[in-house]
């Protein structure tokens, strides 16, 4: 049952993390399966329709289940096959408590006052979830951890961009106060989805500091440790191509969505482990 659990909710996000797992040795899927299960139905109480209090309640019950499975059993079938893989693969258990810790900060904290907040919030919502993959992929040293934690601000930072319109529905606004105020573009502007050069200046200021930790995740690694990070290296092109995607619209994200459709974050995928399984060129 559990394993069925975890391959329905990964199936039903629809993410792009399905198309990096899929061409992993059945193990190594498996068991990145069962971790983003557990970031997505971390993830998944605090965007549901409950009640504040509710979540707040209902996560805190959460973060003692997963004390609960790694020290012996939980009620979730989810914690459970996660505890067997957290010591199956060594992975920390301190991210997946940083995880959560991550997903309650958007039950309190709505705004952003600055990059620092922000910093925070990516490391511990994204930068977490490749710290503990990492250590399913195979061997891990300095350099692959630094890689993993910059990887994911970049990837966080992309979501952002993306998701302005959509996070402003819910009264979330993440890009941080202090370059809403450099750029003279204000909240009310993001609620109400204004376009204007203030908000292209803005996005253009935000999409850089983006490519700033792509480029300093990519050069964080040597040759050979590519060869067996490809599956984070699949969604790393996935991401910098829907940064790219933004770019390309003049950072019009209230326009129409910007995400990569499933076609074509298949064929980075594709085209990605054909350059490095078959031609070794990457």
């Amino acid at each position: 049952m559990g394993s069925d659990l975890t391959a329905i909710i990964t199936r039903g996000s629809q993410s792009s993390f399905l198309y990096s797992f899929s061409f992993l040795p059945k193990d190594q899927r498996n068991a990145l399966n069962t971790v983003y299960a557990f970031c997505r139905t971390t993830d998944d109480i605090v965007d549901s329709e409950a009640d504040r209090d509710k979540k707040t309640i209902f996560l805190r019950k959460w973060r003692i289940e997963l004390g609960k499975a790694l020290r012996g059993e939980s009620r979730f079938a989810i914690l459970n096959q996660l505890a067997e893989v957290t010591k199956k693969f060594n992975i920390p258990t301190q991210h997946f408590y940083e995880l959560i810790q991550g997903v309650e900060m958007d039950l309190t904290q709505t705004r952003i006052e600055n990059f620092g907040q922000l910093k925070k919030y990516c490391y511990l919502v994204a930068s977490t979830v490749g710290l503990m993959s990492i250590k399913i992929f195979g061997p891990t040293n300095e350099r692959v951890e630094k890689y993993a934690e910059n990887l994911g601000i970049a990837l966080q930072l992309t979501n952002i961009l993306r998701d302005i319109k959509a996070d402003a529905k819910i009264n979330r606004i993440y890009i941080p106060q202090e370059d809403l105020k450099r750029f003279g573009y204000t909240e009310e502007n993001i609620l109400n989805n204004e376009y204007n050069s203030n908000f292209i200046n803005l996005m253009e200021f935000e999409t850089k500091r983006a490519e700033e930790y792509y480029r300093t995740a990519q050069n964080s690694l040597q040759p050979e440790d590519k060869r067996f990070l490809f599956a984070p290296k699949i969604m790393e092109r996935i991401y910098y191509h829907t940064l790219l995607r933004i770019k390309a619209n003049r950072y019009n994200v209230y326009k129409k969505s910007l995400k990569l459709p499933r076609y074509l974050q298949l064929m980075i995928a594709i085209k990605y482990w054909v350059k490095l399984r078959l031609l070794k060129t990457v």
